[in-house]
């Protein structure tokens, strides 16, 4: 275990004996029908109302969390059709973690499903549980839950969040017999099985390791050491480049161009041109179609 995360269980113990332990997520769930004409409103909001309970209150993990080291995420459901009783449309999925000694608050993971569809009704009560697939919205919520965590736990210590991507893995196995949208393999490169994929085949997994030297030998000791901080992250590029010629259509390219490439432009605001340059000349390769973005690298705004 880290010194973060061993911080975290000393926290936990303090916090134990004063009766404020809290489950892992703090999460904010909306839910949107503006494309409906007949919007129901009271469904919905009994919706917003039960995904919310269900996200804020289960228990996911053994790990204790202290209220205030619970993990900032968003769920932005928008409601495309109800038919029958079936919810159809697209889930928006966020999550981010603190850098150390800063308020900033460094997005880590920023995606779009467009591919759900679960029955609910309402009265309809949502029950957690490790082994099976209650339902496919559990199944949806659970799945971006230990995603959730993955990836912070990842960003934490080398490969931290490896019970939770065994954990997305076996969901995808199981709530493939659903034949619902989404789970399947090879119906689209980017969906919940291809994450689930991404984050365990051993090319795009490395971009898991490159997490780990980027937020915490990078991100977290920008406050007392800009130049080391920028240094980590611009060396942990060299991993994105290793899987994009490895596996250039994985969705973890996709994944981490969403989460990331806004916050890599404001790291190198303020860096060296050489390092800036290498930065550019790594990202643009990859994501060729933002070289627009990207040129804000070479041509920082505000360089010291």
């Amino acid at each position: 275990m880290n010194l973060a995360r061993i911080a975290l269980t000393v926290l936990a113990a303090v916090f134990t004996a004063a009766g404020v332990l809290a489950q892992e997520l703090d999460c904010k769930v909306e839910v949107n029908t503006d494309q409906l004409s007949d919007t129901r409103e009271e469904i919905f909001t009994e919706l917003q109302q039960t995904v919310s309970d269900y996200m804020n209150h289960t228990r996911f993990t053994d790990t204790k969390f202290a209220v205030n080291e619970r993990i900032g995420c968003r769920l932005f459901l928008t409601v495309t059709g109800y038919n029958d009783g079936v919810v159809s449309g697209e889930l928006q999925v966020q999550s981010v973690r603190p850098v150390f000694n800063s308020s900033y608050n460094s997005t880590l993971l920023n995606i779009k499903d467009e591919h759900i569809a679960f029955p609910f009704r309402p009265a309809d009560r949502l029950t957690f549980s490790e082994t099976t697939v209650e339902s496919n919205l559990t199944a949806l919520l659970d799945f971006y839950a230990y995603l959730i965590l993955a990836l912070d736990f990842d960003s934490f210590s080398p490969r931290g969040g490896q019970p939770y991507v065994e954990r997305m893995a076996s969901i995808v196995q199981q709530a493939q017999a659903s034949g619902s949208s989404g789970w399947r393999m090879f119906d689209d490169n980017r969906n919940r099985a291809a994450i689930a994929e991404a984050l365990s085949a051993a090319a795009p997994a490395a971009l898991r390791d490159m997490s780990y030297e980027y937020h915490r030998n990078g991100l977290d000791v920008m406050s007392l050491s800009p130049d080391k901080g920028r240094d980590a992250i611009t060396s942990s590029l060299a991993t994105l480049s290793k899987v994009n010629e490895m596996a250039p259509f994985s969705v973890a390219l996709t994944m981490f161009h969403d989460s990331k490439l806004d916050e890599l432009i404001n790291v190198y605001s303020r860096g060296a041109e050489s390092e800036r340059k290498r930065a550019y000349e790594i990202l643009e390769n990859i994501y060729p179609a933002e070289n627009a973005r990207l040129s804000a690298i070479l041509h920082p705004s505000n360089p010291e």
